[in-house]
């Protein structure tokens, strides 16, 4: 059993487990999770076709998820800051040579996830080949 020391950290957990559940349902095959480096870590790496996909994980606890809109104030996907995805990108890149993966088809994506602890609901927005 994992020991979270903070509610963020459970939160985040949670999301990153409901994103892997999104894209097994949409035919990704999840290769690793949490990838680290000293200078960043990558939440999720799936495969899809022959595509390599690397997925940025963002998650908020509501309330109820019948006040989500995706233009609400305070978004998730607001924390992703230009130095945040150089990081994110040097990550990227480390893996794909420490893999010898060569020239290969990939993009970077964005989940958010909106998570109702308490009805143990989650609503899952995707954005599509950020720009690192």
């Amino acid at each position: 059993m994992k020991i979270f020391t903070s509610n963020s950290q459970k939160i985040g957990e949670l999301g990153e487990d409901v994103a892997c559940k999104f894209l097994v349902k949409h035919d990704f095959n999840i290769l690793e999770r949490n990838y680290t480096k000293k200078w960043g870590e990558i939440d999720i790496i799936a495969q899809k076709g022959d595509k390599r996909y690397f997925i940025e994980v963002k998650s908020k606890s509501v309330s109820s998820l019948d006040y989500v809109t995706y233009e609400t104030a305070n978004r998730p996907e607001e924390n992703m800051h230009p130095w945040k995805l150089k990081r994110l990108r040097r990550v990227v890149e480390t893996y794909l040579i420490s893999k010898r993966l060569g020239y290969i088809n990939w993009q970077f994506d964005l989940l958010v996830v909106y998570l109702d602890i308490e009805k143990r609901l989650a609503r899952v927005k995707m954005v599509e080949n950020v720009v690192l």
